[in-house]
């Protein structure tokens, strides 16, 4: 199997399962991942953050692990990769800010390779201008920002994913299992059983 190049968007305070198994997962399965935030550096880590449903009206938060990024967001050149992942939790409502990060979003749809969008990622994909005339799942408080960008919000339940063309989008992390196949057939990646 020869691997993709995938760059995954982080930043503080992102969700930890949405962050720690998709790179992963995607390491496992032969791909390459280089996970960066903006103003961080290789070696350094982030904070995240565990959102778990435990019968409130929105989610509760604890603290999550550190993550260690292992490339340099200065460095990053999008023409190098051939897909992108962003996680959600809190991390996106301060990353759709970054100018820059929003035109590596923006190059991704352009160039219409993979994107995989959990959560609150969809703020990012709100943000870069890129939901006009698609359909995008997230979590449902999300809705609001998918709508008001052009996209029609797909509300499935909390295990399940959707794809639209390049863009596979999610509710939250229990959909991991068919956030990731359906990411992985989009890349065009092949897993066999013996």
């Amino acid at each position: 199997m020869s691997g993709k190049k995938i760059l995954m968007l982080c930043g503080d305070f992102g969700e930890d399962y949405e962050t720690m198994v998709p790179f992963q997962t995607l390491l496992a399965v032969g791909h390459h991942v280089d996970a960066v935030c903006p103003d961080k550096k290789a070696g350094d880590t982030i904070a995240t953050s565990i959102h778990d449903f435990e019968g409130d009206q929105t989610y509760t938060e604890k603290r999550g692990h550190n993550f260690a990024l292992n490339a340099t967001f200065s460095d990053i050149n999008v023409a190098d990769y051939d897909a992108l992942v962003i996680p959600g939790g809190r991390a996106p409502e301060y990353l759709r800010l970054n100018d820059t990060l929003i035109a590596m979003v923006k190059h991704f749809f352009d160039d219409n390779k993979p994107v995989a969008a959990v959560c609150h990622g969809a703020q990012i994909l709100a943000a870069a201008d890129v939901l006009s005339g698609r359909t995008c799942s997230a979590y449902p408080a999300c809705a609001p920002e998918v709508k008001l960008a052009g996209g029609t919000f797909v509300d499935i339940p909390v295990t399940e994913a959707h794809t639209d063309g390049n863009l596979v989008s999610a509710p939250a992390w229990p959909a991991h299992p068919a956030w990731m196949a359906q990411f992985l057939a989009v890349l065009g990646t092949t897993i066999t059983h013996n």
